[in-house]
């Protein structure tokens, strides 16, 4: 009996089942077909335009006629104005750098030979990206990505090459030729300072660069001679480091001050034998020696206002510099290592244009070439003097009291 009743049910659930199963499939059907039309209703219009259109065809990125070489070509030959603004230098100053890298083989000989040069000068003069140099030269990004870093790569080389230490034998000119600064500061080889250049970082590694404003920079080094070329560049230590740290560092390495000789600093540096100091707690700027306000009054304002006319070169040369090339007020997406490097680029850069007489003036009413409004908060230079040398007391008051007793105001 329950065998019959089981045979029972599993017949029921069979034939249950088989109407299910086929009701389920019709179902399926339908909505296939209701599927299918909706998607023919899409398919067929479409098809349609693009029948009407035409196949449709790949088109090659960098397929202007205006690419590589024959960009450059156009540049430098054409007016003047048109290279200052793309690579920062006259055609003739760029033809001779080019004919030195390769005649040094600094840079590899390829098919693409003065492009390379053009590559890197509009990078650092725009902070061109590889996608705006793609579109400038309409080459690959890996193209551009080569050769940027093989100008960096010799950026130490060409540093070693063009920032020459000054000529110790003799006075500089405008110091020899200037009553205000001789003898005083005949042993004087140029001025000192410390500037920030902004930096990216990832936030592993981000704190030792974030300086007092708050932003990211790292902090460097220069010295410079009276004729506004630079003769030294220390990069790449952090923004939260000190000018006095960085220039003890610089000390370190290799940077030399020969015995007798010294360069002007400011009071954020300790004043001392060889690295002269101006007098803290009396007017210094030139501003306050201006029109309007009184002539120096003691020894210590007159070597102060001298001290300030003669320092101002390392100032001009900073300005000029960031001017030129404003790449250094902004952060950028290369690589650490390369980022530092950027400033000893531009100053070799510098340079070689001060060297070949090239222009500045037309630097006078240029507008920034990069957005102002991205420029980088960054600090001015340290505040504090971190301690004096008696012997740097002793020579700075000899120096001081030979002008005061010599001092003729007219």
């Amino acid at each position: 009996m329950s065998y019959e009743y089981s045979s029972y049910l599993l017949l029921v659930y069979s034939s249950f089942s088989a109407k299910m199963n086929s009701e389920i499939i019709d179902r399926i059907r339908k909505r296939r077909s209701e599927d299918d039309e909706d998607m023919m209703s899409f398919i067929l219009p479409v098809l349609h335009r693009m029948r009407n259109r035409g196949p449709v065809e790949r088109k090659q990125r960098h397929s202007s006629i205006l690419y590589g070489k024959k960009r450059v070509d156009d540049i430098l030959i054409g007016h003047v104005k048109n290279c200052l603004v793309a690579y920062r230098m006259e055609p003739r100053i760029f033809r001779d750098l080019a004919s030195y890298l390769r005649r040094e083989n600094l840079i590899s000989d390829t098919r693409i030979k003065v492009e390379k040069l053009a590559f890197f000068l509009y990078m650092v003069s725009h902070n061109a990206s590889y996608e705006d140099l793609q579109l400038e030269f309409q080459h690959s990004g890996q193209t551009f990505h080569e050769y940027i870093n093989e100008f960096f790569n010799i950026v130490p080389v060409l540093a070693s090459r063009f920032l020459k230490p000054p000529n110790i034998d003799e006075p500089h000119p405008k110091i020899s030729t200037d009553t205000r600064f001789y003898p005083y500061f005949q042993n004087c080889l140029g001025a000192i300072d410390g500037s920030h250049v902004p930096i990216t970082a990832t936030p592993g590694i981000a704190a030792p660069f974030r300086n007092r404003k708050g932003t990211l920079s790292h902090n460097i080094m220069v010295a410079c001679d009276f004729n506004l070329k630079f003769t030294f560049i220390s990069c790449g230590w952090e923004g939260s480091a000190t000018d006095a740290r960085v220039l003890h560092s610089a000390m370190s390495k290799g940077f030399k001050v020969p015995e007798g000789k010294f360069y002007l600093v400011d009071g954020g540096y300790a004043n001392t034998q060889s690295f002269l100091a101006p007098y803290r707690g009396v007017r210094y700027h030139l501003k306050e020696f201006g029109h309007g306000h009184p002539r120096p009054q003691n020894h210590k304002e007159l070597f102060n206002h001298r001290h300030a006319v003669l320092r101002s070169h390392v100032e001009r040369s900073l300005g000029i510099l960031k001017k030129r090339f404003p790449i250094l007020h902004v952060g950028t997406l290369h690589s650490i290592e390369n980022q530092v490097k950027l400033p000893a680029a531009a100053a070799v850069l510098h340079n070689i244009i001060k060297m070949e007489n090239g222009d500045e003036t037309w630097l006078d009413n240029q507008l920034d070439n990069i957005a102002p409004n991205a420029f980088v908060d960054l600090p001015n230079g340290d505040e504090n003097n971190y301690g004096n040398n008696d012997l740097g007391n002793t020579l700075r008051d000899e120096i001081a009291m030979q002008m005061w007793e010599a001092y003729h105001p007219e």
